[in-house]
Order: structure tokens, then C-alpha cells, then sequence
């Protein structure tokens, strides 16, 4: 309990711009979390959904390939099904490429959606700790100057150390979300790249049987 009292009276003391410091906070960790739960789904979504196409393009199926991807809504369903769409239409590799990079570039941006916003808020945090700690020390400087001349040093050492809380808590808030964005980040890299490698394994195995049917 005594650390729970000794926590409140930091906040307390550390003058009006905890507060905004503590709502950018609770947004960014709000943001964060619903970021780490979309993205783990939908790796999860992927590695499953792969696990089932990859025997069928291995085997040449695609129409097989084509009816599995038209029933999922996972994102690399949704990549494979502009790659297999255009294979069954055309032979060359570029379009059937060109088509899938259009894909992802529709994909990515849903992936990355709304991280950079936690990032923005460990900005925002430490420079709203900096931002508090000046005035607090403004303030001091004020009140100081009119004080009694032997109060003068316990005065000014009692409000700088008040002001210096803000500050304290906007690095407490802000490195937090800096680690969150770096994990989400990471982890969206990780789906991008997995994504990369089942368009790339797709359209070898697409080229692989348009080959043979030429050369056969």
C-alpha cells in the first residue's frame, strides 16, 4: 500500500501535466495492444491458411488453390488470389507479378496501420514532461524571487524537485511505447516478409507448370 500512496503523491505533485502525459499514454497503450492482437491474428490466420495452399500450388491444383483463397480473408489469401486470378487468364510471370505487388501494396498499409501513432505518443509524453518541468520551474523562479531571502534555498530545491516529476513521468510513459513500437514494428516486418515468400514460392511453382505445358 505504501507504494501505491508513494505513486499518487508523484502524480500529485507533478502539477497539472501528468495528466495529458497519462492520457497519451493510456491511448498509445490502448493503440499498441489492439495493434499486437490484429497482427498475432493475423499471422496466425496466415501460417494456417499457408499450411493448406502450399501442397495444392505444390501439386499444381490451382483451381483448388483458387476456390481455398475466394473463401479466406486471410491477407495472404487475398495476395494469392490476384496471382492465381491472373494465372489462370494469362502465362506471363510479370503480370502475374504485377498483379500481386499490387496486392501487397494494399495489404501493407492495413498492417501498419495506426503503429506509427505509438511512436508519435512517446514523442508527445517527453515532450510534455519537458514542456511541464520548464513551467514548474518558471514558477519557482517566481515564487522564489519574493520569498524570504533565508527560505530562498529550500523553496527553490522543494519546486525544482516537483517540476522535475513531470519530466520523470513522460520518460516513464514514453519508454514503454517506444519498446511496444519496436515490437510491433518487428512484427509486422515478420508478416510482410512471410507474405514476400509465399508470392515469391507462388509464382515459381505458377511459371514451373506454365513451362511444362509449353514445353509438353
Amino acid at each position: 500500500m505504501e507504494g501505491i500512496y508513494s505513486m499518487v503523491r508523484f502524480f500529485v505533485s507533478g502539477g497539472p501535466f501528468m495528466y495529458p502525459i497519462l492520457i497519451v499514454f493510456s491511448v498509445g497503450i490502448a493503440i499498441a495492444i489492439e495493434r499486437y492482437i490484429t497482427l498475432t491474428r493475423v499471422r496466425r490466420s496466415n501460417e494456417g491458411m499457408w499450411s493448406k495452399l502450399q501442397p495444392a500450388l505444390a501439386d499444381g491444383d490451382f483451381d483448388k488453390a483458387r476456390e481455398m483463397t475466394s473463401k479466406d480473408d486471410s491477407t495472404v489469401s487475398r495476395l494469392l488470389a490476384m496471382g492465381l486470378a491472373r494465372q489462370g487468364a494469362v502465362r506471363r510471370r510479370e503480370d502475374i507479378e504485377i498483379a500481386m505487388e499490387e496486392s501487397m501494396m494494399e495489404i501493407i498499409p492495413q498492417l501498419e496501420k495506426r503503429t506509427a501513432y505509438v511512436a508519435l505518443g512517446a514523442s508527445i509524453a517527453t515532450l510534455l514532461g519537458l514542456l511541464g518541468t520548464i513551467m514548474g520551474l518558471i514558477q519557482a523562479f517566481t515564487a522564489v524571487a519574493n520569498a524570504n531571502p533565508a527560505e530562498k534555498a529550500d523553496l527553490l530545491s522543494a519546486s525544482i524537485s516537483v517540476a522535475m516529476n513531470t519530466t520523470a513521468f513522460g520518460l516513464i510513459a514514453a519508454i514503454p511505447l517506444l519498446v511496444t513500437h519496436s515490437v510491433l514494428t518487428a512484427k509486422t516486418g515478420e508478416i510482410v516478409d512471410s507474405l514476400e515468400m509465399a508470392s515469391v514460392k507462388a509464382l515459381n511453382v505458377i511459371t514451373a507448370m506454365a513451362k511444362r505445358q509449353v514445353t509438353a
